[in-house]
């Protein structure tokens, strides 16, 4: 193809991408680790870093495993259970610039090992600044280094010990092109006149602490939408309560300790005792009994519960209430939100930008709900800083949002 992208019927002919050095040996104890450290201070360049975690088998988003690779050094894998801390290593890399992908879902699990950067840069990120279809690691691979990457271990349980030989080599393959796919990227980036604008996407990266704490988190159990009562919902916030501080204790995913269907099944039913909770079809599974008496317990207590102790029908928000709702709730800002949301589609499709990455969705919410109190654009650009948004997001949209804002103020009769 002309860009140089594969074909579809080019696809399967792709070669695998392999490692180019010998999959080394795992760095698992402290002499190994002062050894590497020294030896990743003597290379050069960025140095591109994964860890993996146990997502969907265990509670913590620990990292059990951390893999980078720098030029002058090769590929390193550490594993940090019995180390403790990556200080040392995060001295040696210094100011370097680290390559990641999908930067968000790594940072918190590296910086709990006392890895944190200072410079980096996300290929994902990077892809989406592009607008490129496809941003996974393999498709970015696949579609601008020509390798295929397979990703069949990535549900894999990385807290078992030993780790298989084939999920190391998987691993070490992660960061094997991310220099390279960096390059790539880089180029693009400045031909579309965007690097500067990812640099300063990477540079809010290197504060990022791990997503917000939402205030009332037991709302997303699947399907809570059909506790109608508050009783129901006080019994969806109790067994998602204790079902929490099992899986902490264990260290389970808490998926594992008991279902959501299984915290529903029981909200929706409100049974009487351990007996009749044991009946219900969801409380069969093996996983679900081991704690019988406790959520037998659990739902006890709530259903003694007087009505001012158990959550309100509506859900307490940190902002703004769900969009769908503002039609009935407030017209008006109803209003202003399709005007924003039209400003943006129309400047994202002007630069080839997902309107997402434009300006963060809640952050258009968050303005159209509560507007400066005098709109034009200097106070909407603002605002927009207020709410974090970059200084090329702000400039690119600030003037075109306070457009929208003012044809729709607060005085108009809308709908």
């Amino acid at each position: 193809m002309a860009d140089g992208t594969p074909s579809a019927d080019a696809e399967d002919e792709l070669p695998r991408l392999a490692l180019r050095e010998p999959l080394p040996a795992v760095i698992e104890d402290p002499t190994a680790l002062r050894i590497t450290v020294e030896a990743v201070r003597g290379g050069c360049g960025p140095v591109a870093i994964d860890a993996e975690r146990a997502s969907g088998y265990r509670y913590s988003g620990r990292a059990y495993l951390v893999q980078l690779r720098r030029e002058g050094f090769g590929t390193a894998l550490i594993d940090p259970i019995p180390l403790g801390d990556l200080e040392a290593l995060n001295d040696a890399l210094g100011d370097s610039e680290w390559i990641v992908h999908a930067a968000t879902q790594d940072l918190p699990c590296l910086a709990e090992l006392g890895l944190r950067p200072t410079r980096l840069f996300d290929t994902e990120l990077a892809g989406r600044l592009l607008n490129i279809p496809r941003v996974g690691l393999a498709s970015l691979v696949k579609d601008l280094l020509g390798f295929s990457l397979a990703k069949e271990h990535s549900a894999a349980d990385w807290s078992v010990r030993p780790l298989p030989a084939p999920w190391l080599e998987y691993a070490a393959l992660d960061v094997e092109m991310l220099v390279e796919l960096r390059e790539v990227l880089v180029d693009r980036l400045r031909e579309s006149g965007k690097l500067a604008w990812a640099h300063e996407e990477f540079e809010a990266l290197t504060r990022f602490a791990g997503p917000a704490v939402r205030a009332e988190p037991w709302r997303r159990v699947s399907g809570i939408h059909r506790a109608r009562a508050r009783l129901s919902l006080g019994i969806v916030r109790a067994l998602w309560e204790a079902r929490d501080l099992v899986a902490a204790d264990t260290d389970t995913t808490p998926g594992r300790i008991l279902s959501d269907a299984a915290i529903m099944e029981a909200a929706i039913e409100m049974p009487k005792g351990e007996r009749e909770l044991r009946s219900l079809p969801t409380m069969r599974h093996r996983a679900a009994r081991q704690n019988l008496t406790l959520w037998s317990d659990t739902v006890a207590a709530t259903l003694a519960l007087a009505e001012d102790e158990l959550p309100t029908l509506a859900a307490r928000y940190d902002g703004p209430p769900p969009a769908r709702a503002w039609p009935e709730r407030n017209p008006v800002a109803a209003a202003r939100l399709a005007a924003c949301r039209e400003a943006l589609r129309s400047i994202a499709a002007q630069h080839d930008l997902p309107t997402e990455n434009l300006v963060a969705p809640d952050v258009v919410r968050r303005l159209a709900w509560e507007p400066p109190a005098i709109v034009n654009s200097d106070t909407v650009a603002a605002a927009l800083r207020a709410l974090s948004a970059r200084p090329w997001q702000v400039g690119l949209t600030s003037a075109a949002l306070a457009d929208a804002l003012v044809m729709l103020s607060a005085d108009d009769n809308v709908g």
